[in-house]
């Protein structure tokens, strides 16, 4: 398959169009040169319709999109709980934990560990973060998206995988933040356009014209077994989503480690003008979050009745896209092209913010701001090489690339979940205590992979957040710390305005009934 001369045309115009719009909003008034709260924290100027539609577009990229279409090709509707348990995650994230960050106005997670801990914590998990976000985050987006491109254009991965690091680079590196925020409002209006008018598409070919709703009725109807959002234990994929635990335990875990201590995610609210404005913004991205299933999950679903033979699951999205009609289809490819770059935009410019900031500025202080601006865009400009040249190794063998993301991500979310919590909960979490709860998260993860490979990494999750707990609260009762080097933060206020409050009944009433109905 390959692209029509329009198709082309308004794919060109988006690529031209956006990278014009982030030149334009990057601009510094004469006479100011940007300062890293300018490239990092885009000079803390974000509204909260910027600070939503940037969560939304950091957060739905190729994984996303590509991945968990594919994971609802094999999986179903189950594999939604991601993204609408999410919903609550901000929510909550809005309320107790945002308030603590920007009290201590930080730039970067690492951060507010070493105010609440030590340089030794921060510098752990620093080094952890940035292996995280270049060896599985960005080679993640960037092969699935390469893999869509050479589906729908007919373009070489290897050339998908250069334009896309390519296209991100020109773009994110000049602008910083600021350019990445404001121009992920264009790429969410047109991948819920797209994702939409896809999900559409499918639905009424399934109902052979009869519309959407019939589709979808016809859709339940053909493939019964997708729409369980509890797997049973004797499901194919009950390893991916074991029963009650894909509702409650450590799938929670997974969230608060994603939502609520991710730099690439909370950037964008540390970014924001006031505390009102990011709890705004969250609350927008947590409305959003209740339709992403209809644009990332459904069309797997519907792929699974449509094309029922596909080699690999993953090729469920790009599949489908061969649906469209000449136009469209380019709106459509722009939509994906737009969630792919966003992300990676977003991934490098965090990568950046924590190496920059968390371990440069600690060995090379007193330089002047343009200098570590500078730095900020050669690491950018780098982890993108790097995760060019790591994508196929990585990546080329997986069927469910959604799953390899939560599987290794998931050795370390457990401590990270646990020193943030204990640490912006129980003032008694000592330094060595934290540090017992990462190394422990990733030697137990480890042990438990190797010991027990059957164990599904869920209910792995579940042992491993326990023994990082105890491990956390032993060695900080037990091991005795200078005062100095425990510090008692200063407690924020959770107080919440009465819409914020609102927003968060009506999304617990809407997964209230979007559980009932399909459990």
């Amino acid at each position: 398959m390959s692209l029509s001369t329009l198709d082309i045309g308004i794919f060109a115009a988006y690529v031209v169009g956006l990278i014009a719009i982030a030149t334009f909003v990057s601009r510094e008034k004469e006479g100011h040169d940007k300062d890293t709260k300018d490239y990092f924290l885009a000079g803390n100027s974000l509204t909260w319709w910027a600070i939503g539609a940037s969560l939304i577009a950091a957060n739905i990229s190729a994984e996303q999109i590509i991945g968990m279409s594919g994971s609802g090709y094999a999986v179903g509707i189950g594999i939604a709980s991601y993204e609408w348990l999410a919903a609550i995650t901000l929510m909550i994230v809005g309320k107790y934990f945002l308030p603590i960050f920007l009290k201590h106005r930080i730039y970067t997670m690492p951060q507010y560990l070493e105010r609440r801990y030590n340089h030794d914590v921060r510098l752990v998990m620093a080094i952890f973060w940035i292996g995280v976000y270049i060896f599985v985050n960005l080679t993640s987006v960037l092969w699935l998206g390469a893999l869509a491109i050479n589906t729908v254009a007919d373009v070489d991965i290897f050339y998908g995988l250069i334009f896309l690091g390519a296209f991100a680079a020109a773009y994110s590196l000049y602008g910083g933040l600021k350019a990445v925020a404001f121009t992920d409002i264009i790429q969410v209006v047109l991948l819920v356009a797209g994702g939409f008018y896809l999900s559409y598409i499918t639905l009424n070919i399934i109902s052979e014209d009869a519309g959407v709703l019939a589709g979808f009725s016809k859709l339940m109807a053909l493939a019964p077994e997708k729409f369980d959002m509890i797997l049973s234990a004797d499901n194919e994929y009950y390893e991916l989503l074991p029963g009650i635990t894909s509702l409650v335990g450590a799938v929670w875990v997974l969230h608060f480690a994603y939502w609520g201590f991710n730099q690439y995610i909370i950037q964008r609210a540390l970014a924001a003008k006031s505390i009102g404005e990011a709890q705004k913004g969250i609350a927008f991205a947590a409305m959003l979050k209740l339709i992403m299933p209809i644009i990332v999950v459904l069309p797997g679903i519907a792929a699974f009745v449509i094309f029922p033979e596909l080699e690999t699951s993953d090729q469920a999205y790009p599949a489908l896209m061969k649906l469209m009609p000449p136009g469209m289809l380019g709106l459509v490819f722009a939509a994906l092209v737009a969630a792919i770059v966003s992300s990676l935009g977003s991934m490098t410019n965090s990568i950046s913010t924590i190496f920059t900031m968390d371990i440069y500025s600690y060995y090379k202080p007193d330089r002047s701001q343009n200098h570590y601006v500078m730095v900020g865009r050669i690491v950018s400009f780098v982890s993108l090489i790097i995760a060019i040249v790591m994508a196929k190794p990585l990546l080329g063998n997986f069927d469910q690339a959604f799953q390899y993301i939560q599987e290794y991500t998931g050795f370390f979310t457990p401590g990270i979940v646990v020193i943030f919590l204990l640490g912006m909960f129980w003032n008694r979490t000592t330094p060595k205590g934290a540090l017992a709860a990462a190394i422990g998260s990733f030697l137990a993860s480890l042990a438990f992979k190797l010991v027990w490979p059957a164990l599904p990494f869920l209910d792995r999750m579940n042992f491993v957040s326990v023994i990082c707990f105890i491990l956390a609260v032993s060695v900080s009762l037990m091991v005795k710390e200078e005062s100095d080097q425990v510090h008692a933060m200063e407690k924020a206020d959770f107080h919440t305005s009465k819409s914020y409050n609102l927003v968060g009944v009506a999304v617990l009433i809407v997964l209230s009934v979007i559980y009932i109905s399909w459990w």
